[in-house]
């Protein structure tokens, strides 16, 4: 980790502008050093004078002005770059047997009958950046570390499957079964970097494009909080994170640049495959996207190496005195150097070199063809060393290559830089035969011409296989590989939970801090303790975790270097460079990005973390979702708290903090277990199962999502006869109907419990109603369970037919059954066809809106008195009850006026 010293300062950069000048005449005689170079020797050479002093004073460590953007050319001058240590005759030709087979992979993936698609031109752009890394500087894990983590673009995955058939990690049946997992399997590859699908090769899912970018500097984040922590020693960690210019257009991508500076992340290196191509078209045809990206990262305090001419241009770069060239370089927009990837040596000469003669005298002695393969720096192994080498060693910055190639480089000029190059997946036989020659491949014609091209192996024995095997032995195994090294933990038993099971007495609490509470002796646990990762998104008060603060204290590498404000109080904010809490301010996604790293940090390291993220409900899986995902696709673990829950629950917040639907879009994501839990005894019992779930043994891919709540209630203690299973599986009968001669069942979920247990009362006090109450712990685990019995018996029609759970929970229950929650009907309606009985929902449909949370509930029709109104109703639909009650009840009540509801309890503070 970089030193203190080593850091940019606070202030980067900065003329001192109201500074008085001590030596006048000094300074006078460096402006006219100045003056005479401009007047003697041009503009162009004063301008190089300034960039040397520039460069001069940063190597003294003086601040001056970042430059935002520098000429277009590579930044390491070629003087500067180091000795190439590999065999690039050896590694040519592996480089071309790996792009012949992963683009003959696709191609044969298009065969007729299957048809599944695939990319080829991403790969074909960004191959010998892959290999270098490969061949010099990727970490495997056979040291018994982590190694280097390589977030690989998602549509490359191609080449990284044909390098693997190299190596003899995959077989030629493997890559016929490129997107055929099923059909195929065992031997299925999936379409992109999924490690739920192949949990033995891919460690970071990056399709879903925007999110590799920010996985990428949340994982080197989370390398050095778990270092700092001494958790694992992750001092030889690099992230790597391959991406395209047209992915740097999503938000994720560039929204998280700063912290990766501010914490000084030299562990983290972007490679951006600046081939000028979007999916379909350029990227800025009218700019120069390389130019642009190079400002926002030097402004965001990133280490800047532009990869952009290869090795054949040095020596008109080198005859370039009066910087015409680089003038030319400069002001060509990219548009137009797409349309160069695809024209002629003549039509460059004369479009780019021919209307200046000095430009047109540099070249009169090269061919058109010469001219032609006058080639992109992403192309160059030499030069690709020489910036990845650069990346490694610097210290105190991130660093970001922006590379420079030709989208479809080497597949035939039916595919290079052409818009639709995306979009193109086969490639015909004289494609195949233009790209074979291209490649030097000993392939006939007559196999090409014959059937599905063949792959190309150059045999186990050969000096490229061997040149392979060798490099990845010296760099620790081989890449990508995921491995879990992680052994179970030794979980606390159940005196740990016995205070939250005893319930809250005389006091209300909110769930959120019967949750709190519960983690805090948790994190007491000598063993499990330290394995805890807090995470929120600036509102640690707002979730009564301030009272962390004092012990786990706020993580921050440089410490606390100043004085808080709040330094007098018990709960005063403090910062560490060990600190346990993760504060990543005012960002859903980069606490996302924090959650993922923390949570699969058991394979990425083999050391588990247990990360908690508690955030407001409304701004997870509807604002991050697709980071949820990601988080089940890398088979991460840990809790997710959606707090401040419900619709109308914080109400003095209005439309934007209600949520009454998160719960159902968490039933979309496989690998997330929700819970909806009323009172802290619940809590425990889902807590506890979920650490021995995710942490013991027998270990699941799985995390939990736990809506929890700002409202004040009593919590009762756990009953002696309390239903573990029942509390787990999603359903309990939490009260029983005592008085009353008609039967019925009312079934709630969280917050609306203690609403369904005062309508048990009225029913019974009112209307002669003997309803139970059921706790619905998880409308979702219920409804997955049901569907999967579903399956069974549609498959097994000759076996003993499977009952759901919850359809054995209800047997025998008597009367119709009411469901309420503070959720749009349709999270419980999710069990209705499974209910032995009539169903009817009642949830808060529509916008949230401000309001107290009695007139919300009345509202929307789900508090007690309008619970009581529709088990009648349900009651008269079947005849139990006069219609006419129904009337009077409304009228008792006044539900069709919101000003006449019981305002309840302030609604407004978490």
């Amino acid at each position: 980790m970089a030193s203190g010293s080593d850091r940019n300062p606070i202030i980067i950069g900065g003329l001192p502008s109201q500074v008085p000048d001590f030596d006048p005449e000094e300074t006078q005689e460096w402006l006219d050093s100045l003056d005479a170079a401009v007047d003697e020797r041009g503009r162009e050479r004063a301008r190089y004078l300034m960039l040397r002093l520039i460069e001069r004073a940063r190597e003294k460590r003086v601040a001056v002005p970042e430059m935002r953007s520098t000429d277009y050319v590579n930044t390491i001058p070629t003087r500067a770059e180091p000795f190439f240590p590999g065999n690039e005759e050896i590694e040519r030709k592996i480089l071309n047997a790996t792009r012949w087979n992963a683009a003959v992979m696709v191609s044969r993936a298009q065969r007729p009958g299957i048809g599944v698609g695939g990319h080829i031109a991403t790969f074909a752009s960004s191959a010998s950046l892959y290999d270098v890394g490969f061949n010099h500087f990727f970490r495997g894990k056979d040291e018994g570390d982590g190694g280097d983590q390589v977030f690989f673009q998602g549509h490359a995955s191609p080449g990284i499957y044909a390098r693997a058939f190299l190596l003899d990690r995959l077989s030629e049946a493997n890559l016929d079964a490129f997107r055929q997992e099923k059909s195929k399997a065992p031997h299925g590859l999936s379409s992109y970097p999924h490690p739920r699908l192949m949990p033995d090769f891919w460690e970071f899912p990056t399709v879903s494009m925007g999110l590799g970018p920010i996985g990428a500097i949340y994982q080197a984040r989370m390398n050095r909080y778990m270092h700092a922590r001494g958790i694992a020693d992750t001092s030889k960690s690099h992230v790597w994170a391959f991406l395209g210019d047209g992915e740097m257009d999503e938000p994720e991508s560039l929204g998280q640049l700063t912290i990766a500076a501010r914490e000084g992340l030299d562990n983290l290196t972007f490679v951006v495959n600046c081939n000028l191509q979007r999916l379909d078209g350029p990227v800025r045809g009218n700019g120069k996207v390389i130019q642009e990206l190079e400002s926002v990262f030097r402004g965001a305090g990133w280490n800047v190496i532009k990869l952009i001419w290869d090795r054949t241009w040095d020596p008109l770069l080198a005859q370039d005195r009066d910087g015409i060239l680089v003038n030319r370089m400069n002001t060509t927009p990219d548009g137009q150097f797409q349309t160069y990837a695809t024209e002629s040596g003549a039509y460059i000469r004369e479009h780019f070199f021919g209307d200046d003669q000095r430009l047109r005298a540099m070249v009169e002695n090269m061919t058109d063809d010469q001219i032609l393969h006058l080639g992109r720096g992403g192309h160059d192994h030499k030069k690709i060393y020489a910036a990845f080498k650069a990346a490694v060693e610097h210290k105190g910055q991130p660093t970001v290559i922006l590379a420079k190639t030709v989208k479809g480089w080497t597949l035939g000029p039916n595919f290079e830089g052409r818009n639709a190059t995306h979009q193109m997946k086969k490639l015909t036989v004289d494609d195949l035969k233009g790209f074979r020659d291209r490649l030097h491949l000993p392939i006939s014609d007559k196999e090409l011409e014959s059937g599905a091209p063949p792959y190309y192996h150059p045999g186990r024995d050969s000096e490229e296989i061997q040149y392979m095997h060798d490099r990845r032995l010296g760099l620790g195994g081989y890449v990508p590989t995921r491995v879990v090294r992680a052994k179970p933990l030794a979980l606390p038993d159940d005196k740990t939970y016995a205070t939250v099971k005893k319930g809250s007495g005389q006091q209300s609490i909110a769930t959120t801090m019967a949750f709190v509470r519960l983690l805090k002796d948790l994190m007491r646990d000598k063993e499990l303790g330290k394995r805890f990762v807090l995470i929120a998104p600036d509102e640690y008060r707002t979730f009564g975790m301030d009272s962390f603060f004092p012990s786990a204290k706020i993580y921050n590498p440089l410490g606390q270097q100043y004085e808080s404000v709040d330094r007098e109080l018990l709960l005063a904010y403090k910062e560490s460079p060990t600190g346990q809490m993760l504060h990543d301010g005012i960002s859903e996604a980069g606490c996302t990005a924090s959650l993922i790293a923390a949570g699969s940090a058991y394979a990425t390291h083999g050391e588990p973390l247990i990360p908690v993220y508690v955030f407001y409900s409304m701004f997870g899986f509807q604002r991050t979702g697709d980071q949820f995902w990601q988080m089940s696709d890398q088979l991460a673990r840990g809790f997710v708290l959606g707090a401040t829950a419900g619709r109308t629950t914080l109400t003095g917040e209005g439309l934007q903090h209600a949520d009454g639907h998160s719960q159902l879009l968490a039933s979309t994501n496989p690998g997330c277990v929700a819970y909806d839990p009323a009172f802290g005894f619940e809590i425990a019992h889902i807590v506890q199962d979920g650490l021995r779930r995710m942490y013991g043994p027998d270990s699941e891919d799985v995390f939990y999502y736990l809506t929890v709540y700002n409202e004040p209630i009593q919590h009762p203690a756990e009953p002696s006869d309390v239903d573990v299973e029942g509390i787990l599986k999603g359903v309990y009968r939490f009260s029983e109907g005592v008085s009353g001669s008609i039967p019925a069942q009312i079934v709630a979920s969280g917050v609306a419990v203690p609403w369904a247990v005062e309508a048990q009362k009225i029913l019974a006090e009112e209307w002669n109603v003997k309803a139970d109450v059921w706790s619905a712990t998880s409308w979702n685990e219920l409804r997955r369970e049901a569907v999967a019995c579903e399956e069974y018996n549609l498959l097994h029609p000759e076996e003993e037919q499977r009952v759901p759970y919850v359809t054995r929970k209800f047997a025998g229950a008597q009367g119709p059954f009411v469901a309420v929650s503070d959720w749009m009907r349709a999270v419980p309606d999710q069990i209705a066809r499974w209910v032995p009985g009539t169903y009817q929902s009642l949830g808060a449909d529509g916008f949230g809106f401000a309001d107290t949370r009695g007139a919300a509930r009345r509202f929307f029709h789900i508090d007690a008195q309008s619970i009581v109104v529709g088990v009648l109703t349900e009651l008269a639909r079947e005849g139990k009850v006069d219609r006419s009650v129904l009337k009077q009840a409304i009228d008792r009540y006044q539900l069709l006026d919101v000003s006449a509801a019981d305002p309840g309890a302030a609604g407004g503070d978490a």
